[in-house]
């Protein structure tokens, strides 16, 4: 499962990242991601709390090694887009068409290495 250990460090960063980015510089980062919604003050720093603890404890999985943990960083990126796309909709902010690519792109490169991890150690 080293391929998809290695695949962790992508959502672990983005997560610390735009969540510690959104925790202190709420605006700043809100126009970086291209958002042109109005989120007051606070709930983008609550979102940045709950993004970066996200991201530690994915940190701590990849410390850890608990590799019967690395599905449940797929199921609940799934349900992450699934979400992201109905906020989309709901609000037509480009924030989300942004959170949607990075959040992909790690659920691709994580599903990806999990698929050749699984073959590599079955045969």
């Amino acid at each position: 499962m080293n391929k998809t250990r290695i695949s962790l460090y992508y959502p672990g960063s983005y997560l610390v990242i735009i969540g510690f980015g959104l925790l202190f510089v709420p605006d700043g980062t809100l126009r970086i991601l291209q958002s042109n919604g109005a989120y007051g003050d606070v709930f983008p720093r609550i979102a940045g709390m709950l993004m970066s603890g996200l991201g530690m404890t994915v940190f701590g999985i990849i410390r850890a090694r608990a590799a019967e943990l690395y599905p449940a960083t797929l199921f609940i990126r799934l349900y992450f887009l699934i979400c992201i796309v109905i906020f989309y909709i709901m609000t037509h902010d480009p924030l989300f068409l942004v959170i949607f690519a990075i959040v992909a792109l790690g659920f691709i490169l994580t599903l990806s290495s999990y698929i050749l991890d699984r073959r590599k150690s079955v045969s």
